[in-house]
């Protein structure tokens, strides 16, 4: 069941519990009042009944039964309307009695004691409904019983008439309130769909598949976040593909590397075998093999340092002068530079900051080699390095032709060579 039926029907059936406790009560609480008027109205008629055979009996303490009956028949007549019933009776003879279809109901009447009333209601054979009302007075040593009976239908009708107006408003409203929470909780239901259109969509591969955010509500907050949690899903899934790129390309370029020397070994070394070669042509084979093993042991040396770079992170640092390492570096490289006619200079302010030096040299060292590398006709090497509050800059500049910009995002990737056939003729390994 989907959650704006849920709702939908959690709220009709709140408003049935309201609208049907409270219709209900005050239903029953206007036909409690009404027949509290009834009754009060029947009580004042009787009251009154009771006076006027006082008042008579009092006029004329003898006064007989013939007497009590036709005042009796003065009051009905007087206010018929108020009465269905009347009967007007001693404990063993009937004084006066109105005969009619409700007269029958007085008989089964239960008789009070002397100065008492009893209230009852009972259906009549027409189907109609009553209010009987027994009263007994002691006049003269008798006990005089007066029994009535009221017409209270209308009182049921009433009732009857605002039970059904009752039942055709709850069903409107039910209808409305089902119509508008289904309509409300639709709106409030849609982001959600759209976030669980868009949860199955990445959970399909479609990373950049984003919730529409319409609210700056719970529901928008809760897109927002899954926002940023899809683009932070993204950015990783991305990494991680780039990861698995930059791996097989080191493997394989690793393949390479090795499979060219490793050729030549092998060649030379079955020439040597054959002994068919020359004084002169073994010499040139063991040169041959001699600089492919070299070749073999740089590329090992560099596969160490690049690993050794990859796992010296937690190393401690300690505080060495920029300026010293450079000038060190420079005072090395000057004689290897001036051979290939290229001048090296240092221009750094004096300091200290933290750092791995073994590191640094290496670095440095790889830097210079690249921009001698690039520079065939001679040139310029500058190292600068500047002092920052929280460290140092070093830069190492020189007039070589410099790095493509579709090649900067390749540099750090192992053995990765702008020009191959350079890089790899000058002894590079792109590492």
């Amino acid at each position: 069941m989907k959650f704006r039926t849920k709702m939908t029907l959690c709220m009709l059936a709140l408003l049935s519990a309201l609208f049907g406790i409270g219709g209900s009560l005050l239903i029953a609480e206007s036909f409690r009042d009404a027949l509290e008027r009834e009754r009060d109205a029947a009580f004042t008629s009787c009251r009154m009944a009771w006076t006027a055979l006082q008042i008579v009996n009092g006029l004329d303490p003898y006064l007989d039964g013939e007497a009590l009956s036709k005042t009796m028949e003065q009051l009905y007549e007087q206010d018929r309307s108020g009465w269905a019933a009347l009967r007007l009776s001693t404990e063993e003879t009937v004084l006066y009695s109105v005969e009619n279809s409700a007269a029958y109901l007085l008989s089964g009447t239960p008789r009070p004691a002397s100065g008492g009333c009893i209230f009852h209601i009972a259906p009549g054979a027409d189907g109609e409904q009553y209010l009987l009302l027994s009263s007994a007075v002691e006049t003269n040593g008798d006990i005089l019983y007066l029994q009535t009976a009221h017409n209270i239908s209308a009182l049921y009708t009433t009732r009857r008439g605002q039970q059904q107006t009752y039942f055709r408003v709850f069903a409107i409203m039910a209808v409305l309130c089902a119509a508008l929470s289904y309509t409300v909780s639709r709106v409030l239901t849609k982001p959600l769909e759209g976030l669980s259109q868009t949860s199955r969509a990445i959970a399909g591969g479609d990373f950049s598949s984003r919730v529409p955010v319409r609210s700056a509500d719970e529901i928008g907050m809760v897109s927002e976040d899954f926002n940023a949690m899809a683009a932070q899903m993204e950015e990783t899934v991305s990494q991680l593909h780039q990861a698995v790129e930059r791996q097989e390309r080191f493997v394989g370029s690793f393949a390479h590397e090795m499979k060219t020397p490793m050729t030549s070994l092998i060649g030379y070394a079955e020439l040597l075998r054959s002994g068919t070669l020359t004084p002169e042509e073994q010499i040139e084979a063991a040169g041959y093999i001699y600089s492919e093993g070299k070749r073999l042991e740089n590329l090992s040396r560099k596969l160490l340092e690049l690993l050794v770079l990859k796992q010296k992170g937690g190393l401690p640092f300690t505080e060495i002068s920029p300026s010293d390492l450079i000038g060190e570096l420079v005072e090395r490289l000057r004689p290897l530079c001036v051979k290939r006619n290229i001048s090296v200079a240092s221009d750094c302010q004096r300091g200290v900051c933290l750092m791995e030096p073994d590191l640094i040299w290496s670095l440095l060292v790889n830097l210079t080699d690249n921009a001698q590398k690039a520079m065939d006709g001679g040139g310029h090497i500058l190292f600068r390095s500047d002092m920052l509050p929280d460290g140092c800059r070093i830069q190492v500049m020189d007039d070589g032709p410099g790095i493509p910009t579709e090649a900067l995002a390749h540099l750090t990737e192992a053995f990765y060579r702008v020009d191959k056939a350079r890089s790899r003729k000058q002894g590079g390994f792109g590492l």
